[in-house]
C-alpha cells in the first residue's frame, strides 16, 4: 500500500507542470497596466499611507503572489470565487463587470477594452479597495487556469444600457449613477431695458456653435438640454446665411432690418446681420497647427478619443502641403508625440494620431504650457499659427480654476498664437473652461458629438476658424427714446460690456473668421404700444429733443489683423428697413433657443409656432442644416409634453 502511494504521489509530481515564474509576472503586470490605465478621476491623486496594508484583500494578493504552482494557484482562485460569491448580496447577481471579459481575454491574460454598450467606470487606485466582482475579474486574467477552474462565476452578466450624459461607478458590489457634473457657462436672460433710462446696449459678437451641437446631442438622446447649456445667439450663428457680402472696403458689411415680432404683434425685431468676407484660398499664409489632445482616462469612452482621431482625420485633408502639424498630449503629463510635420507627410500624421490612448488624470495646466512653447518654435513671420485643444474640458491638475486659465490664455495670446476649443462627450463636459479658454484666447468653440459635425467645423467651416478677418469686434446701438420704448437683446448674456468699453481699444472682444457670418436680433416696444410692460413715472417725465423718426444708430467697432487701434462702422437704423434674406428662419432659431431656455416673453407661442416659422422659411439648405433643426424642434415639442 504504502508504494502504491509513493507510485501514486510521484505521478502527480511528474504530471504538474513545472511554473512559469516569468509568465504569471507578466499577467499580474498587465493587469495593474490596465487598471491604471482605465482610471480617469476629476480629483486630484490621492495621498497614500505607508503604514503596512492589513485586511482580507491584502492577504489574498499575498497568497496569490506567493503561490508557484498552477494547479495551487487555479483552485485557490476558485476557492477566492466561491467566497465572493457568498459574501455578494443577492441583490447584485446582475451587476456586470465594468469592462467586457471575453474568455479568449482571460485565456490570454488580457482586460479587453470597454464595451461601447456601456459607460466607462472610474477604477478604484488599488486592488484592495475594489468590489467583489470586479477583483474576480482581475483575478480571472492572472490564469489560464481560472477559466478551467470556475467558469460561471466568473462569466460577465448581460451589459446594461448606456445612458448618454451619466456616470457609473461599482459601490458595494452594484452599479449607481451619478449625477453629470457637467458645468455651463451662461448667465440670466438680459433684462428689458426701458429705453429713457439706458438707451445703449454695448456687446461683443460671437462665432461660437458649441451651444447649438450640446443641444441637438441631448435632444438626440432623448432628454431637453439643460437651461443653461443654451446661449441662443450660438444657436442662431450655427447656420450659414445669404447676407449681403461686403462691398465698403472693410472686412465685413453690417445689414439692418426690421420685422413683425411672430411671438408679439404689438412689437418689433431689429436684425443686425454681419458678413465677413472669403478671401481667396490660395491666398491664404501658410498655417502651423499643434493639436493639444486630451488623454486623459476621462477621456476613453467612444465619442471621447476615438471621434477625435476621426476628426483630425478628416481636417488634415484641408491642409496644403506647406502647413505644419504637431501633436502634445496631457493625462498624468504633457508630452510632444509629433515633432513639427509638414502636411504633405499624412502617413507620419495619422499613425502619431493612431497610437493615442486614454489613461490618467487630466493634466491640463502642462499640456497648455507645452503646446504654446511647442506652438513658438513653428511661429515664422506671416505664418498662421494656432493651438486647437481637444478635450471634454475636465482639468483636475495644475490650473484647475477657471480664471487662472483666462489669465494665463490672456498673457499667451499677444503673441499672436490663438487657442480654439473642441469638447468632446458628455457627463463631465466643462463648457465653462472651454468657453473660458475660447473667448481669452481669440479662438472659437465648438461641441463634436458626431462625425457629420466634424466635417462642419473642421472641414466645411475651417478657413473660418483659423483665419481671422477682424478682431476685437464690438455692437452698440443707442435707441431713440422718442420712437423705442423699450428693448432687449436676445442672447448674448455672457457677452455684454459697459458702454464705455466701446471706445477701449484694450478691451477684448469677438473676431470674425473669413466667410463667417454674424446675427443678433432685439426685441423693441414702439412708443404708445400696448405691449408696454412699464409705466411712466409720476414725477418724472421723459424728454426728449430728437425729432427724428429712426429707432436707433447702429456703430461698430474692429480692429485688422495685427492694428492696435480700431476702426468705426455707423449706419441708423429706420422704421421701414426691408426684410432680409434668412430673417425669418434667424427669428424661428431664436425663437426655438427661448422656448428651451424658459424665457419669459414669448407668451403663448410655442414650438408648434417654432416649428411652422422654421418650415415656412428653410430656404435654400444644401447641407441638410435647417432641416435637422426642424427635427430637434419636434423632438423638443414631443419631450416637453
Amino acid at each position: 500500500m504504502t508504494d502504491d502511494l509513493d507510485d501514486l504521489n510521484s505521478a502527480l509530481r511528474t504530471a504538474t507542470p513545472a511554473p512559469d515564474t516569468a509568465k504569471k509576472a507578466a499577467h499580474l503586470a498587465l493587469a495593474q497596466k490596465n487598471f491604471a490605465e482605465l482610471q480617469g478621476t476629476r480629483d486630484e491623486a490621492r495621498l497614500m499611507s505607508e503604514r503596512p496594508k492589513r485586511g482580507f484583500m491584502t492577504g489574498v494578493m499575498k497568497m496569490l503572489n506567493t503561490l508557484t504552482s498552477r494547479g495551487g494557484l487555479a483552485a485557490t482562485t476558485a476557492l477566492v470565487a466561491v467566497a465572493f460569491v457568498a459574501l455578494v448580496p443577492m441583490d447584485a447577481v446582475n451587476v456586470r463587470l465594468p469592462w467586457s471579459v471575453a474568455p479568449q481575454e482571460q485565456t490570454a491574460g488580457l482586460i479587453a477594452e470597454p464595451d461601447d454598450s456601456s459607460p466607462m467606470v472610474q477604477a478604484p487606485e488599488n486592488l484592495e479597495e475594489q468590489p467583489a466582482d470586479v477583483v474576480v475579474g482581475a483575478i480571472a486574467s492572472v490564469s489560464e487556469a481560472t477559466q478551467k477552474s470556475a467558469p460561471a462565476m466568473l462569466a460577465a452578466p448581460a451589459p446594461m444600457p448606456f445612458v448618454e450624459g451619466r456616470s457609473r461607478m461599482l459601490s458595494e458590489g452594484r452599479f449607481i449613477e451619478l449625477p453629470d457634473t457637467e458645468t455651463y457657462a451662461n448667465a440670466d436672460q438680459n433684462p428689458l431695458r426701458i429705453t429713457a433710462e439706458t438707451p445703449v446696449s454695448t456687446f461683443s459678437i460671437d462665432v461660437d456653435t458649441a451651444s447649438y451641437a450640446i443641444v441637438r446631442n441631448s435632444l438626440m438622446n432623448g432628454q431637453m438640454p439643460p437651461a443653461d447649456a443654451v446661449r441662443v445667439e450660438e444657436m442662431v450663428n450655427y447656420f450659414p446665411y445669404a447676407y449681403p457680402a461686403p462691398t465698403n472696403g472693410a472686412p465685413f458689411q453690417p445689414t439692418v432690418s426690421v420685422s413683425q415680432t411672430p411671438w408679439n404683434p404689438d412689437t418689433q425685431l431689429v436684425h443686425i446681420a454681419i458678413q465677413g468676407e472669403m478671401p481667396a484660398l490660395d491666398a491664404r499664409p501658410p498655417l502651423n497647427l499643434v493639436f493639444l489632445i486630451d488623454t486623459s482616462g476621462s477621456m476613453n469612452q467612444p465619442n471621447k478619443l476615438p471621434l477625435l482621431k476621426q476628426s483630425f482625420r478628416l481636417m488634415l485633408s484641408q491642409l496644403r502641403p506647406e502647413d505644419r502639424v504637431a501633436i502634445v498630449t496631457y493625462a498624468g503629463s504633457a508630452g510632444q508625440v509629433l515633432e513639427p510635420t509638414t502636411a504633405s507627410e499624412r502617413a507620419t500624421i495619422l499613425a502619431a494620431l493612431d497610437q493615442l490612448d486614454a489613461g490618467g488624470s487630466t493634466a491640463g495646466q502642462a499640456g497648455l504650457q507645452q503646446a504654446y512653447a511647442v506652438a513658438a518654435g513653428m511661429a515664422k513671420d506671416g505664418d498662421v499659427t494656432r493651438v486647437i485643444l481637444a478635450t471634454d474640458g475636465d482639468f483636475n491638475v495644475g490650473l484647475s480654476d477657471p480664471k487662472a486659465l483666462t489669465d494665463y490664455i490672456v498673457k499667451q495670446r499677444e503673441s499672436g498664437t490663438y487657442l480654439s476649443v473642441l469638447g468632446f462627450g458628455r457627463g463631465n463636459l466643462d463648457d465653462t473652461t472651454m468657453q473660458a479658454l475660447a473667448q481669452n484666447g481669440n479662438g472659437q468653440a465648438s461641441y463634436i458629438d458626431t462625425l457629420s459635425e466634424a466635417q462642419k467645423v473642421l472641414v466645411d467651416q475651417l478657413t473660418g476658424a483659423l483665419f481671422p478677418i477682424a478682431g476685437d469686434v464690438k455692437i452698440q446701438v443707442e435707441f431713440n427714446p422718442a420712437t423705442v420704448a423699450e428693448y432687449r437683446l436676445i442672447g448674448y448674456e455672457t457677452r455684454m460690456l459697459e458702454r464705455t468699453d466701446f471706445n477701449n481699444d484694450a478691451m477684448d472682444a469677438g473676431d470674425i473668421g473669413a466667410g463667417i457670418a454674424v446675427t443678433a436680433l432685439y426685441e423693441i416696444t414702439p412708443v404708445g404700444s400696448p405691449a408696454l410692460l412699464s409705466d411712466p413715472l409720476r414725477y418724472q417725465s421723459v424728454q426728449t429733443e430728437s425729432t427724428s423718426d429712426e429707432l436707433g444708430f447702429l456703430r461698430l467697432r474692429y480692429q485688422g489683423p495685427g492694428a492696435s487701434e480700431s476702426q468705426l462702422i455707423e449706419t441708423p437704423i429706420s422704421r421701414d428697413l426691408p426684410d432680409q434674406t434668412d430673417t425669418d428662419f434667424a427669428t424661428a432659431i431664436a425663437g426655438f433657443g427661448q422656448l428651451l431656455r424658459g424665457d419669459d416673453y414669448l407668451g403663448d407661442w410655442d414650438y408648434g409656432d417654432a416649428i411652422a416659422l422654421a418650415n415656412a422659411s428653410k430656404g435654400d439648405d444644401p447641407f441638410g442644416y435647417r432641416a435637422e433643426a426642424i427635427r430637434l424642434m419636434r423632438l423638443a415639442q414631443s419631450l416637453s409634453e
